[in-house]
């Protein structure tokens, strides 16, 4: 597995960066496990980007402690035993699974249609289709951090978002933290859980 460095934002507005930053600490976590390089960033991270929201705190002081108790090579073993198996893996990472309980159906089409509209499509050397969680994510810290004002915006972050993310995640994150080998991604999937469910609070504020 890659081992890329965490990405922090420069500049900027400090709660929309907060929310990009963790967007995309999330998505990296998710397609791979942390590695040699990225681990000592989240060890000695003392506040998690977006964590000044307070039902955050609590999840990203966990999952700090976790990954402080855990080597890159256990990381990278649990991340091949939960989601890289042979043949059916134990967790599905895939949108369309947790929609349909079946890979490649329509939830990725209207991925891909509203990826389209987007201006974005997925690198072809990678092998996960579009509705991979890390994926979405990635696509949320995008429209919350790029420079395209046409679109990278509130209004489009809350269409993908309700589309795209809020649709599924969270039971995506409840499969994995019922999986009883589940250790430093039942923490990841707490902190996604919880950052779901704040962005989720927010969307509904802003629709009231």
């Amino acid at each position: 597995m890659s081992d890329t460095p965490l990405q922090f934002s420069p500049g900027g507005d400090a709660e929309e960066i907060a929310r990009a930053d963790l967007y995309g600490v999330l998505a990296q976590l998710w397609a791979a496990p942390p590695g040699e390089e990225s681990m000592p960033q989240l060890q000695d991270a003392p506040v998690a980007p977006g964590a000044a929201e307070a039902t955050l705190a609590e999840p990203w002081r966990n999952l700090v402690q976790v990954i402080k108790a855990t080597s890159a090579s256990a990381a990278a073993d649990e991340y091949d035993a939960l989601f890289q198996g042979v043949g059916k893996p134990e967790v599905f990472l895939y949108g369309s699974y947790y929609l349909t309980g079946f890979l490649n159906e329509r939830p990725l089409v209207r991925l891909r249609h509203d990826l389209a509209a987007l201006g974005l499509a997925r690198d072809e050397t990678r092998g996960e289709t579009e509705d991979h969680v890390s994926f979405v994510l990635e696509v949320m810290r995008y429209l919350i951090a790029g420079d395209d004002v046409a679109v990278c915006n509130l209004e489009r972050q809350r269409l993908f978002f309700r589309a795209h993310v809020q649709t599924w995640v969270e039971s995506f994150c409840d499969a994995v933290a019922a999986h009883p080998r589940a250790n430093v991604y039942r923490a990841v999937a707490a902190l996604t859980r919880s950052f779901v469910q704040v962005e989720t609070q927010g969307f509904d504020m802003l629709e009231a």
